[in-house]
């Protein structure tokens, strides 16, 4: 039993169903099912969350009806090929001590992705709905449809139960079809499915009536459901508090699992996976509210991101159980190092977004920027010890190469890390300056906990040169130097100096009172810049060269930040490539018709175009191989260098 954590670690029980603590690993989509079903990867995945202590894993959306398309890696819930992928999952968490339920899903008017053939499916909903987000129409379903589809979660259940889940739960969570038969202002239906409240919730009864005829008694039946979809014509806390009232009275289900947020607006959207500028548990009075009005258990998630967040919440009395999902895709050994009281050891989640539900917008399989191995666990797998230990020398300290000294020195190496400055991290230890960033910082806090658990040697304050090099006798050399602020050639007066971010956020320049942000990337850099500049007094325009400024951040944070720099008075100008300044304005170029631009008036003058490799060391010695890695290899992101420093390590 944890000392630390009493609450976190005491059994519950659902149903008569055993889990072994309180920590819920969510449903959420991973992308690693194929061709609508499961495979080794997602098994793999969800063993080494069963293996690192969770309680209860809820696995990803499953389709009920063929008309239940939301994206071409959704397992197909309603054909008989998902069981033998179910079975093996369930297998695999078992035998690692951990409980397992399914989770029955229809987007209905929400269309996310498109089928393999490049064409938009048809989408459903109670009545016709132009949806916001995906920019579809959705057709009206007829009572046929409802009662086929309806059918389709009794079935999918059942094939979840065959397969051996412990359970399975309703999905009517973030505006999906439950929830539009529930909410007024979408559905509109005149017949028995609509108009009043008891016509409105008639097709989530009816599903639960029919799930549970499908699986018998034995199996846990849950509901996921927003406390509020933060959206005004999303579901209201009254209305949520509504139907949970009315399934309380109907015996309808085994637990609610409260979330926030609906997936059809911008606005709502941005609590589906809140990012770092959410407080730590916010959702969880929503739960509290639920708590006080059922007798079932509670289950609540939303930026719950580390063990003693879960534990304040448990010991509240607001929820029985904590989803701590985004907390075991950076570190799926989190639950078992919290049961130990190894606090230190745990590698927090920072809230970034970027390769959890990031790459959901990019079509690509789950990970996480600082746990590279997250999605990759069978490619990782395959790298036990090294056969022969080697002498590694590492030279720079960003995250590229302390990810690469942490595997190496894990694998059984002797590895030595330079860095010529005092400090660990890198670029990271701007990004952490700007508003709202500071959580960010914890990549670096995280990497030097493994650093020194790995017992790698670091030496900081030497430019390591090849003669300090050869004095190590090393067998291997990784690079990873980083990059310099890049600055392109611009036609200047010799009164104008244009400056780059890191001497803004270093303090080394002071800037006046009109700000004009050049923004090559559409990234956080030339936003977070913005942000800080304003807040402190100043006129601030971004002139971006894409055609929308923060092109290059998921859509919600993207959306959201942007409407909260507008809000603060900050002007956007797109379509705009820098081309000079002379002590009085500043002049850009539209990059589709070449037409100028004139910032009249400017102060200040900012670059923000990324890095650029400069001078690479020559290290190279006889018989000792070289490898380039993260910056020093190609400017990029903390997700491209963390993963070529564990492929690299895992090379050696």
């Amino acid at each position: 039993m944890s000392k630390l954590f009493p609450s976190l670690f005491s059994e519950h029980h659902i149903r008569g169903k055993r889990i072994r603590n309180r920590i819920l690993s969510t449903g959420h989509h991973t992308l690693l099912a194929r061709n609508g079903k499961a495979t080794d990867e997602l098994v793999a995945y969800h063993r080494a969350r069963a293996a690192g202590g969770v309680g209860l894993i809820i696995l990803e959306c499953t389709a009920v009806h063929e008309s239940a398309f939301f994206h071409n890696t959704v397992i197909n819930g309603f054909e008989d090929g998902c069981i033998l992928g179910f079975r093996k999952i369930a297998d695999a968490v078992h035998e690692n001590g951990a409980a397992v339920f399914g989770q029955l899903f229809h987007p209905g008017a929400e269309l996310f992705g498109i089928a393999s053939d490049g064409t938009r499916t048809a989408s459903y909903a109670p009545s016709l709905v132009k949806h916001e987000r995906y920019l579809g129409t959705a057709s009206p379903m007829s009572r046929q449809m409802i009662h086929e589809v309806i059918d389709g979660y009794a079935c999918t259940a059942r094939r979840m139960i065959e397969a051996g889940l412990d359970g399975v739960e309703v999905v009517a969570s973030h505006g999906y079809l439950p929830s539009q038969f529930l909410n007024p202002r979408i559905n509109r239906r005149t017949d028995e499915y609509g108009g009043t409240f008891e016509n409105r919730i008639r097709f989530l009864s009816e599903i639960a009536k029919a799930v549970r005829h499908a699986i018998g008694d034995e199996p846990v039946l849950g509901l996921r459901i927003s406390g509020h979809e933060e959206d005004n014509r999303g579901l209201q806390p009254s209305e949520c508090l509504e139907a949970i009232n009315a399934s309380e009275q109907a015996n309808a289900f085994d637990y609610y699992n409260i979330t926030a947020g609906t997936s059809s607006s911008a606005k709502g959207a941005i609590h589906v996976v809140p990012a770092m500028t959410f407080t730590p548990g916010y959702v969880a009075p929503y739960a509290g509210m639920v708590k006080e009005r059922v007798s079932v258990p509670v289950f609540v998630t939303g930026r719950i991101n580390q063990p003693h967040v879960a534990e304040e919440i448990l010991r509240r009395g607001d929820a029985d159980m904590c989803g701590m999902t985004r907390a075991q895709i950076c570190d799926p050994d989190m639950a078992r190092k919290a049961q130990a009281d190894k606090v230190d050891d745990i590698r927090a989640c920072v809230g970034c977004n970027q390769a959890c539900i990031g790459h959901l917008y990019l079509g690509t399989p789950i990970s996480c920027i600082q746990r590279p191995e997250t999605g990759r666990e069978l490619e990782v797998g395959m790298a036990g010890p090294a056969r022969s230990p080697k002498r590694v020398v590492v030279v720079g300290a960003g995250p590229a190469g302390m990810k690469a000294a942490i595997v190496a020195s894990k694998r059984g190496h002797d590895v030595t890390l330079f860095e010529k400055s005092g400090q660990l991290g890198g670029q990271v230890l701007l990004a952490q300056l700007l508003p709202d960033r500071a959580e960010f910082g914890g990549v670096v806090t995280n990497l030097k906990q493994e650093l020194q658990a790995a017992g790698v040697k670091v030496e900081l304050g030497i430019s390591a040169d090849a003669d300090i090099i050869k004095s190590r006798n090393p067998d291997h050399i990784v690079v990873a130097t980083g990059a310099l602020p890049y600055m392109p050639e611009l036609e200047l007066s010799d009164e104008r100096e244009v400056f780059t971010p890191s001497q803004v956020l270093k303090g080394d320049v002071e800037c006046g009172g009109n700000v004009a942000i050049a923004d090559w990337r559409g990234d956080w850099i030339s936003f977070g810049l913005a942000e800080k500049l304003v807040r402190e007094g100043r006129q601030v325009t971004i002139y971006s060269s894409a055609h929308t400024p923060g092109v290059s951040l998921m859509p919600f944070i993207r959306d959201k930040w942007t409407s909260d720099l507008a809000n603060l008075g900050v002007r956007f100008i797109n379509l705009a490539r820098l081309f000079g300044a002379d002590e009085r304005d500043a002049y850009f170029e539209n990059t589709c018709t070449g037409s100028a631009i004139i910032c009249e008036s400017v102060d200040t003058v900012i670059g923000s175009f990324g890095n650029a490799t400069t001078s690479v060391p020559n290290f190279e010695l006889p018989g000792v191989q070289t490898h380039l890695i993260g910056d020093a290899l190609s400017p990029r992101t903390v997700e491209e260098a963390m993963l070529e420093g564990l492929r690299t390590g895992l090379r050696l």
